[in-house]
């Protein structure tokens, strides 16, 4: 073995990578983006969970701790009606409310046993836990004056107990899936054709260039819809991922998402002349949307600059739509699933239109 012939090997590898400054940029530089985003999302200030106080306690106590709660650092409560309260949480305006009843100040003298209603949205377990430590820690003030003990009655408007992380990260991560496979499989599968000369004889052929086009999309959208329903069925008959909605609902929101994925593949293959480097979308493309689409941190809870960033995210809109449809049993008459499709639906067209004219230039 010559350590020289080694060396020589190590050199020109070195000095291939040297030469190409993209894969030298993603190498060095999308760490130190991924690293700073994520720092940004976890200490960047973002809002806390909303709640609602609902005070109808006549006596002394209940303004106590109401004030006490309005006063916590891990939640933003304000003090509301009944009815508002119930409307907000509906609208997801709120992640939940407590409700002291009309004789809590009665209760807590005579009982010394207090079980005040908490209300949760329940769609995201990790905005529900922070409402109920919360409460639990208000309650624990007056546990202390008063010698109370404290056991709420916890109803979910969505969801309850048994709703487990695989049930609320399962509806994103079934869009998550197909997106990112059919995204980087038509990325490289479609570069591979430009390399292997294939494109460029199809289009030496009688057939039209619109036909081309066409026919590639269809081709790659087939194959990503029959992945789409296999994923589903896989969630949903064997790790039993929990579903409130209408399937052919979801399926069609994947199959939008299928769609966007392969055209924004044939899109972004155009500006890759290897396989490797189409590869080098993924920490561009994928990652940045997994951090902020709301699939692992709610969208409300994130710093303003990147809520606004998310907005125009169209995983976030696919997430939202999934969770809405799966979790809170949505149809098409909700205007917030309504508005889920349009903007995916908008995405795909965009796509469709800009890879259409990418390959009729680049082939051209």
């Amino acid at each position: 073995m010559s350590t020289r012939r080694i060396g020589a090997i190590t050199r020109r590898l070195l000095q291939q990578f040297r030469r190409d400054h993209r894969t030298l940029a993603l190498l060095f530089g999308a760490p130190l983006v991924i690293l700073a985003l994520l720092g940004y999302v976890l200490r960047g200030g973002g809002d806390v969970p909303r709640m609602g106080v609902v005070d109808l306690d006549g006596g002394p106590l209940g303004s106590v701790l109401a004030h006490q709660i309005e006063r916590s650092s891990a939640v933003s409560a304000s003090g509301m009606s009944q009815a508002e309260a119930e409307a907000r949480l509906r609208s997801g305006e709120i992640a939940g409310y407590m409700l002291l009843p009309a004789d809590f100040s009665n209760q807590v003298q005579q009982s010394r046993v207090v079980a005040p209603e908490v209300r949760l949205e329940g769609s995201q377990p990790n905005l529900s836990a922070a409402i109920l430590q919360a409460t639990s820690q208000s309650f624990t003030v007056l546990a202390g004056q008063a010698g109370v003990h404290f056991t709420p009655r916890v109803s979910y408007r969505y969801g309850g107990p048994g709703f487990d992380t695989l049930d609320y990260f399962g509806a994103a991560f079934i869009g998550l899936v197909v997106f990112f496979l059919v995204f980087v499989i038509t990325a490289v599968a479609f570069l591979r054709e430009r390399g292997q000369g294939t494109l460029e004889r199809l289009m030496a052929s009688p057939l039209r260039r619109p036909e081309i086009v066409l026919g590639y999309m269809v081709g790659f959208t087939v194959l990503a819809l029959i992945q789409a329903a296999e994923v589903l069925a896989f969630s949903l008959l064997v790790l039993h991922v929990h579903n409130g909605g209408n399937v052919l609902l979801i399926f069609l929101l994947e199959a939008l998402m299928a769609i966007f994925a392969v055209n924004l593949g044939i899109f972004l293959s155009m500006f890759a002349s290897t396989e490797f480097q189409a590869v080098q979308f993924i920490p561009l493309v994928v990652v940045p949307q997994v951090l902020l689409s709301g699939i692992i941190f709610p969208v409300s809870t994130e710093p303003g600059p990147l809520r606004v960033v998310s907005n125009v995210l169209p995983l976030t809109y696919a997430v939202d739509g999934m969770r809405n449809i799966m979790i809170k049993g949505a149809d098409l008459s909700w205007s917030s699933l309504q508005l889920d499709l349009a903007v995916v639906l908008g995405f795909c067209v965009l796509v469709i239109a800009g890879g259409t004219a990418t390959l009729r230039r680049r082939v051209a």
